[in-house]
């Protein structure tokens, strides 16, 4: 990769990136890097394949800010199926039945969302890029490992279910870093007693930064081309 005199991107730059779904946030920082013609890039925050929405990606001197973007409030919007589970805790895997969730009434799906307001402990997938002894814990349960990961404190400021459509509900989630969605889907569905995966995620917010004013990979690939052409 030639280094571009004066590249912006070299000097630093904050892109916010409408995530796609199936694209890993490995693979949309790796295209930003062949595109900005630098080395430095990096993100901060990682969302699951099968999630969409706000991904920030740092170039050049940028990439220092990384851990304080990644330290922000976060908001998610997405869905809960119920009456089933997942190894996973989302549709990486395959739904296994549980029990009947159609008897469960409205106010016993609000009430469930006040037992995880405030600051809980949060048991992590075992599906997650966690590291034990230098092996991320995926590929440890992908094996057959039995894995075991310790509670973690997260803060969760609010859990809403924004509309019901039995057996899947829509919910909005505002959090603190380090908090999984799928963990509290899962969790959610056991304080339930039906069981739930999560079916949809998207990330809308991070810190002050929201999805709204992200660009699509399309998008950010003729904004850097015409950055570089005006400035290289």
């Amino acid at each position: 990769m030639e280094p571009l005199i004066n590249n912006p991107f070299s000097e630093g730059q904050v892109l916010l990136i409408d995530k796609p779904i199936e694209w890993t946030s490995f693979d949309a920082v790796r295209k930003i890097r062949n595109m900005v013609k630098t080395k430095k890039v990096g993100h901060a925050g990682t969302l699951d394949p099968l999630a969409t929405g706000l991904l920030i990606i740092c170039t050049g001197k940028y990439t220092k800010k990384i851990n304080e973007y990644m330290a922000r409030e976060k908001e998610y919007t997405g869905t809960i199926f119920l009456g089933a589970t997942t190894p996973t805790f989302d549709l990486e895997s395959d739904p296994i039945p549980q029990y009947d969730p159609m008897g469960i009434t409205p106010e016993q799906l609000k009430a469930a969302t006040g037992r995880f307001i405030g600051e809980i402990l949060q048991v992590p997938p075992i599906h997650s890029a966690i590291k034990i002894n230098g092996k991320r814990v995926y590929e440890l349960a992908r094996k057959g490992v039995d894995v075991r990961l310790e509670p973690r404190p997260v803060t969760i400021s609010a859990f809403e279910i924004t509309a019901v459509n039995m057996p899947e509900i829509s919910f909005r989630v505002v959090c603190s870093t380090g908090t999984y969605i799928r963990s509290l889907a899962n969790d959610y569905g056991v304080a339930l007693g039906c069981g739930a995966y999560l079916s949809s995620l998207r990330r809308t917010r991070i810190g002050e930064f929201s999805v709204d004013d992200a660009m699509s990979m399309d998008q950010a690939g003729t904004m850097i081309s015409e950055r570089l052409r005006q400035d290289g």
